[in-house]
This record gives C-alpha cells, sequence and structure tokens, in this order.
C-alpha cells in the first residue's frame, strides 16, 4: 500500500517521501539530499525514483547527489532543457505507474513556464503551484496562467490530498483573513492550523475541497472575493479578480 510521509527540509519545505510495502521508495522536490539520504538509512529504505515539479534550486538541490548514491534512478519531470538531470520527461497529461498506482502528469504554468503537477487518485503534488490558502508566486507566467492551471487543480475530487512544497499556512491565512473575514470555514481552520503548529505538527496535507472553502485564490470566482479587492464592486472577471489578489498577496 501506498504511503506518503514529510521529510522536512531547509526551513520550511517539505520533501514528500511514497513508500511501499516493500521498502522501495520515492522522493518529490528533493532540494537537499542530506535528509533524504538519512530517512533512506533510518528506514532501511531503497530509493527508486525522484518527480520533479519545477527548476528552482530548492526542489532539485539534491538530485545530483542521490544520483551519485542511486545511479539507475529514474528522474521524472517537466520535457524542457532546464532539467538535463531528468531520464523520465513528460507532457501535459502523460501518464505512469509507481508502486501499481497510476500517476498523470498536468502541465501548471504561473509559478514558473514548465511547472508541472503530479496526480493519482486521492493525492495531488503540485510543489509551488497551490499552497493551503495560497497559491505560488508569479515569477515566469501570467495571472491568467496561474488562474487557468489552479482553476484545473480545483476541478479536481474534494477528497484530492493536497501536497504542496511548503509550510506556508498560517502566513496564507493571515491574507485569506484579510481577503474574507466572515469566511468561517476560514476562521475555524485557522484555529486548527495554528494548534496544529504550535504542536509542530505540518498543516500538510491539505485537500481540495478545503482549499475551495479557505483559499482566496479558488475562490476568485466568489462576490465575497470579488468585492474585496474591487472597493465593493464584483462585476469584475475572475482573472481579474486573481490578479488582483496576487497582487495584494505580493505586497501584503
Amino acid at each position: 500500500m501506498l504511503s506518503v510521509t514529510s521529510i522536512p527540509a531547509f526551513t520550511d519545505n517539505y520533501i514528500w517521501l511514497l513508500k511501499n510495502d516493500d521498502n522501495h521508495c520515492v522522493v518529490v522536490d528533493p532540494g537537499d539530499a542530506i535528509p533524504v539520504l538519512e530517512t533512506l538509512r533510518n528506514e532501511g529504505l531503497i530509493l527508486d525514483g525522484v518527480l520533479v515539479t519545477h527548476h528552482h534550486n530548492d526542489h532539485i538541490g539534491g538530485i545530483h547527489t542521490l544520483l551519485e548514491h542511486f545511479p539507475e534512478l529514474t528522474v521524472y519531470g517537466p520535457e524542457t532543457e532546464r532539467f538535463p538531470m531528468v531520464n523520465h520527461p513528460l507532457r501535459h497529461g502523460d501518464s505512469f505507474t509507481l508502486f501499481n498506482t497510476d500517476f498523470t502528469a498536468f502541465q501548471v504554468p504561473g509559478h514558473t513556464l514548465d511547472h508541472i503537477a503530479y496526480y493519482a487518485e486521492g493525492i495531488l503534488f503540485c510543489g509551488d503551484t497551490l499552497f493551503s490558502a495560497g497559491c505560488g508566486r508569479l515569477f515566469e507566467g501570467t495571472a491568467q496562467q496561474m488562474h487557468q492551471s489552479l482553476t484545473h487543480l480545483a476541478s479536481l475530487p474534494d477528497n484530492t490530498l493536497v501536497f504542496c512544497a511548503h509550510e506556508y499556512t498560517l502566513s496564507n491565512l493571515k491574507f485569506a483573513l484579510a481577503v474574507e473575514p466572515n469566511n468561517t470555514a476560514l476562521n475555524e481552520y485557522v484555529v486548527e492550523a495554528k494548534a496544529l503548529r504550535e504542536e509542530n505538527v505540518p498543516t500538510l496535507p491539505s485537500s481540495i475541497g478545503r482549499e475551495k472553502c479557505i483559499n482566496p485564490f479558488l475562490r476568485a470566482h466568489m462576490d465575497s472575493v470579488k468585492a474585496a479587492v474591487s472597493q465593493g464592486a464584483t462585476d469584475s472577471t475572475d482573472t481579474e479578480t486573481f490578479a488582483a489578489l496576487r497582487r495584494w498577496k505580493d505586497e501584503f
């Protein structure tokens, strides 16, 4: 049976570890090899592969060292020149199987132009595209691209667990409350997330269903969000509202 656990890295990164019943595993976005190697050693695991979402160093920085230790690794990632370490390149809609589980790659441009996400039934690894109560900065893509990417992810089943790459939840929630202070689900989640972090427990994974209720970047179609970004007006398009939200968050 496939299980997913986190390997903390740097100050707020999560390297996700997928393992099966016979101690084989893959990791997602290993920006640092050291905690991965320590986890493999401590748990007696065999590393079979790596999933890469995008090219930022805190997501790929450890791959070279892992390949030195495991030269037969399968490295899944975007099919662009930025990823010379990728030996199993993926385009939008491509599928592959890990531990008897079928995964599909989605292109989700916005944070970077060649960002991809990995989806299996009930599981989403979305890198820096979708965060709990937030989304990634637009370093390369446009607001329209990111909005389309997030709309695609929001169309996944509500019970899909969202494994994003950073523990940004509490800071994202402060912004979400500024946008929708009267959102009951959001206010309840703030209490829950604060309690988890006080115990040093990850707030992740979230779920698509939860994010649709509390994440302003998935709620650009809601009148309450439109009004918050446009002085009470609700006639802006969803993409315009999303772009205004992202600008507001960048300065928040």
